[in-house]
């Protein structure tokens, strides 16, 4: 009758073994078929988002030609020539480029994670007194 229970229990620990195997395959299934949905969705949002970017640049560029033109416009109606005007328009432009170039390239250093590779950096090891490790 022992061999008999003994037989039994490893029967049944060969089945909940099983069992659990194949949840944890299932569950496992599960979540990278969950990854992979929220992946796409993802792309989809960024290439959603750029879209919408690029239509807003163009409906800002709109705008500020616009009002460009339209001081132009009313420096002309002060009495400045024509291409005094202009050439104010442009100069505005090109020093907002420049001030714009500027804050971009302050940002860019950020861009290369300046805290974390610092961090990672192994720093030499101290010797107490002056003494070198002898090995």
């Amino acid at each position: 009758m022992m061999s008999s229970e003994g037989e039994n229990q490893q029967a049944n620990i060969k089945e909940e073994l099983e069992s659990l195997w194949a949840a944890l395959q299932g569950l496992g299934y599960d979540r990278f078929q969950l990854a992979a949905l929220e992946t796409r969705r993802a792309g989809e949002s960024l290439v959603t988002m750029l879209i919408l970017g690029v239509m807003v640049a163009v409906l800002l560029i709109a705008a500020w030609l616009g009002i460009l033109a339209g001081a132009v416009l009313a420096l002309i109606g002060q009495g400045v020539s024509v291409s005094s005007a202009v050439l104010a328009a442009v100069a505005v432009n090109v020093m907002l480029v420049l001030f714009l170039v500027g804050v971009l390239r302050r940002k860019s250093r950020f861009l290369q994670w300046p805290a974390c590779l610092h961090s990672l950096r192994q720093q030499p090891l101290k010797q107490p007194n002056n003494q070198s490790l002898n090995l």
